[in-house]
């Protein structure tokens, strides 16, 4: 039998780096602009 994993304290520090989904959505958004203007996409895909 294991040993049961420690349970965080209220005192641990956690990650503060956290992506919402629409700043997922913004930087998706962008990227894709990108490749527009860039023309990595083709015109015919775009509406």
């Amino acid at each position: 039998m294991s040993a049961p994993a420690p349970q965080p304290t209220p005192t641990t520090p956690e990650s503060r780096f956290a992506v919402n989904e629409d700043w997922a959505a913004t930087l998706l958004g962008l990227v894709l602009l990108g490749l527009v203007l860039i023309g990595a996409i083709p015109a015919g895909l775009v509406p």
